[in-house]
């Protein structure tokens, strides 16, 4: 027994000695007898009755959001589908029908109709069961089942009648009846009249005509009999009896109540599903990061209407929304073409996100093509092979040894023994040259075989080591020399993170999505983000800057050359594309100075893999990085004239086309001539 109850029988029992000792003293106390009994009971049973303060919390309930960094609501976090109205926004045929149906005497009583009661007792025990129930002792079954229960007992029907008089000392009728029209469950996961207007209509609360309101009123005696969709017989039976029932109390005219009875139920029935909004797998990660939050300050996150700032960019968001799903449709033919006869269907998936190097602040996060089709993140939940795009670790672990962009490797077949005993022998898709390669050479081609030999180099365990410390901090990076062509699962949102740092000098910042949350009145409740970037330095700033240089190489001229030739990309960008083996993977990771995006596509199914021809990262992944910037630059959102601390190579002098001989040669000639014309002279 808890210290509460025992305190509240305590309360209770001294009472009852009280009112026993007032029925001794007074000489009719056999007929006081069970007045005082009944009262001692209700007294009992008050400790376990909704509180006045829960009680003025139901009027006040108020959703927390989600809003982005322009101050577009992202999501809503509510206990349930509904959508609150005042009393004025409400038909007033739906309270004629109401007040007529379920408590005629409304306004007279105080939350217990004594005379209703009384006949329903008495109906009850003649074999016709009937209910006593006011408005008011309804709004308390349905606001606090868990307290008053729902079993057909004395005891549940006592904490119903004292509740509807608390709720009676605490509001009007008209917020009685406002609070109980917005809180009754209308089946299909719709509360409240205004969603039940919308799902049975396709209309709102004030528009209800008497008809349709008889039609909703007479479903509260009991939604699943008199479901119009699936017993409409019933539902338009029970209709006609809330349209007699408003002729008694004067509400409806008689003949034109037999008019109304002689017409169809005509529903318009559509279940209303929640909108996801443009953000939905932002909104599945702040409802975790705000559950947790909450429940250590003791908020409600569906009544105390908190308001969860973000930095996400609504445009941004919208835009990488849309070239996600453009991409997914275009590939999609393509993987239903590669299908077997007689085999399901397989979606594409895919994933994007991007943010701001400079802070770690998310602009846009999509987890997936579709979020009501496939739920599942592919930004942060998903863990695939890397590919390619982890090679830029190797290299930055080399330059941090002291390699230099113009060292080089002979383009060799290569086989190294590993731990285990095998051998790894990586290839390329063209044979070996067995010609020199620069270190920029070998990142903007993606060559195999030269990244494994600085990787021998290096040793795993400095790579593993320089990633973890750039980003990827939550996944197993196995330590073998495999390791340089990405071949642990990591997510998507680390690899993003970890280019982040190195557009950020080497500097690490944790991705940001919460800045700060406000109660409903507007005041900082919380400051989430850091107010300066934390010094964690993966890498020196000189050697991420000279990484970034060469990553440069893989926009200008290596694998990532269609950013430039498509997408007509001009500013300042580095980059890398990834495939992992048999085009199961497709990565790309693009960086700018106030923007790093990178997206994956694949399948969830890693068996299932992508064409030679559309699954490569560059051509599967690339074209939603490469229209998210696009627009992101035609809209001004990063500046095209912004570069990174390092000299950008600027390109070799083209050749005319009326030119006989090439340039370099021509100049050679040019200089001897003018040589000779001096020693003539």
């Amino acid at each position: 027994m808890t210290p509460a109850i025992a305190h509240a029988r305590a309360w209770a029992a001294e009472r009852l000695r009280s009112l026993w000792a007032l029925a001794r003293r007074h000489p009719v106390r056999t007929a006081l007898l069970p007045p005082a009994l009944f009262l001692a009971y209700a007294l009992v049973l008050l400790p376990f009755t909704p509180s006045t303060t829960d009680l003025r919390k139901a009027k006040s309930e108020v959703p927390s959001v989600v809003m982005s960094a322009d101050g577009v609501v992202l999501a809503e976090f509510k206990r349930l589908n509904r959508q609150w109205v005042t009393l004025a926004r409400i038909s007033p045929k739906v309270v004629d029908a109401l007040i007529s149906t379920e408590d005629r005497r409304f306004y007279e009583h105080h939350g217990i109709d004594l005379r209703r009661t009384a006949a329903a007792v008495l109906a009850t025990l003649k074999g016709d069961r009937q209910g006593g129930s006011t408005i008011t002792q309804q709004l308390a079954r349905n606001m606090y089942p868990e307290d008053i229960g729902r079993a057909p007992t004395v005891n549940r029907k006592m904490k119903e009648a004292i509740t509807a008089l608390k709720i009676e000392a605490i509001y009007s009728k008209q917020e009685i009846l406002e609070i109980y029209l917005n809180t009754v469950p209308f089946l299909y996961n719709a509360f409240g009249i205004e969603m039940a207007a919308r799902t049975y209509f396709d209309t709102s609360a004030d528009k209800l005509d008497v008809l349709q309101a008889a039609t909703l009123i007479g479903m509260l005696k009991g939604t699943s009999y008199y479901n119009p969709v699936l017993n409409p017989e019933r539902a338009l039976a029970r209709r006609n009896v809330v349209l007699a029932q408003m002729v008694k109390a004067g509400k409806l005219d008689d003949a034109r109540m037999h008019t109304l009875a002689q017409r169809p139920l005509r529903l318009d029935f559509e279940r209303q599903v929640a909108s996801p909004g443009i953000a939905p797998h932002v909104a599945q990660q702040v409802r975790k990061w705000l559950i947790d939050w909450a429940d250590r300050r003791g908020y409600d996150i569906h009544s105390d209407g908190l308001v969860v700032r973000t930095t996400v960019q609504s445009r941004l968001q919208k835009v990488a929304n849309q070239a996600v799903a453009r991409q997914v449709a275009q590939l999609q033919p393509h993987a239903d073409r590669r299908r077997q006869r007689g085999e399901e269907r397989t979606p594409l998936q895919a994933g994007f996100l991007a943010l701001d190097p400079r802070n770690g602040h998310v602009k846009a996060w999509v987890g997936s093509p579709d979020f009501a089709s496939e739920p599942f993140d592919h930004v942060n939940q998903a863990r695939r092979q890397p590919g390619s795009t982890f090679k830029p670790f190797v290299y930055g672990a080399a330059f941090e040894m002291g390699f230099g962009p113009e060292d080089t490797f002979i383009d060799q077949q290569v086989e190294i023994r590993e731990r285990g005993g095998g051998v790894w022998s990586p290839s390329d898709p063209e044979p070996p040259t067995g010609q020199p390669v620069t270190l920029r050479d070998g990142l903007a081609h993606s060559r195999n075989r030269i990244t494994a030999q600085l990787m021998q180099r290096v040793g795993a365990q400095r790579v593993a080591q320089l990633a973890r410390g750039l980003g990827i901090r939550q996944s197993k990076l196995d330590e073998v020399p495999s390791l340089a062509l990405g071949t642990s699962p990591v997510t998507l949102k680390e690899m993003v993170a970890a280019y982040g740092s190195i557009a950020n000098g080497g500097r690490f910042i944790e991705p940001v999505l919460v800045t700060q949350v406000e109660n409903r009145k507007g005041q900082v409740l919380q400051v989430v983000a850091p107010q300066d970037p934390p010094q964690d330095r993966a890498m020196s700033r000189a050697q991420a800057l000279r990484l970034t240089d060469v990553m440069r190489g893989v926009i200008d001229q290596g694998t990532g050359t269609a950013i430039r030739a498509r997408y007509g990309i001009q500013a300042d960008v580095a980059g890398k594309t990834g495939t992992t083996q048999d085009n199961t993977d497709g990565w790309f990771i693009l960086m700018h100075p106030q923007l790093v995006a990178g997206a994956w596509v694949g399948f969830d199914d890693n068996r299932i893999t992508m064409g030679d021809t559309w699954g490569p990262g560059a051509r599967s992944a690339l074209p939603i990085v490469g229209d998210v910037f696009q627009q992101s630059l035609r809209a001004r959102w990063i500046d095209a004239q912004a570069e990174f601390d390092i000299p950008r190579p600027r390109p070799k002098p083209r050749e005319e086309p009326g030119d006989s001989l090439p340039r370099a040669v021509d100049n050679v000639i040019n200089d001897l001539i003018g040589r000779l014309f001096k020693i003539l002279q």
